[in-house]
């Protein structure tokens, strides 16, 4: 095993770990709070994905973290103007 994929396996189970924090993140009681998980969940959930891509060869999994990336800041910002009343 070279010195690569040691690194993306281990940069693999702290993406895992940060996800599980985000989780947390998410579950306290405030708005914002539950915003800020969301959106590095998404983040982290993306960087999991295109990981995926580069030691399996799935290709497909690129294409789905390209819509998180695009798509978790346009449901944030759809919230917050829900929120704010317009």
């Amino acid at each position: 095993m070279d010195i690569l994929l040691i690194s993306q396996y281990i940069f693999l189970a702290s993406l895992a770990i940060f996800s599980v924090a985000a989780v947390r993140i998410v579950t306290r009681k405030t708005i914002g709070m539950g915003l800020v998980g969301i959106s590095g969940l998404s983040i982290a959930v993306a960087t999991i994905l295109v990981l995926i891509q580069e030691l399996y060869g799935i290709a497909f999994c690129r294409d789905i973290a390209y819509a998180l990336v695009i798509l978790g800041p346009v449901g944030t910002i759809a919230f917050a103007r829900v929120l704010r009343g317009d």
